[in-house]
């Protein structure tokens, strides 16, 4: 899949995510790149920032929140467009995740690994 399409479902993925749950997001910025740092070549999506529930009286005023989907490694490990748009949608969700505070060990038990 090539960039633009790539970003086009990354749009779709973060579409279907609850109105209800995107209007929690609170200073986020949403970012596609190809490839993640090279000391972590196998990175899906990170959620650079600080998470809602760590957030203080002094954190109003800080930059965005990043939330970045990485499309070298999801092209690399999918078989087809289709596994390829469900693994956008769970690394979104996923990355989101994390923004309320919710960890990787939370988030594999419930089913979003």
């Amino acid at each position: 899949m090539g960039a633009r399409e790539f970003e086009l479902a990354v749009g779709d993925a973060l579409d279907e995510v609850p109105g209800e749950l995107m209007a929690l997001l609170d200073n986020v910025v949403f970012l596609v790149e190809d490839e993640p740092p090279p000391e972590d070549p196998d990175l899906l999506g990170v959620y650079d920032g600080t998470p809602l529930t760590e957030r203080g009286d002094a954190w109003a005023g800080a930059l965005p929140d990043r939330i970045t989907i990485f499309r070298g490694p999801l092209c690399r490990m999918c078989e087809d467009r289709d596994e390829l748009l469900d693994e956008i949608a769970v690394t979104v969700v996923h990355e989101i995740a994390h923004h309320f505070g919710i960890d990787d060990a939370k988030l594999h038990a419930l089913g979003w690994g």
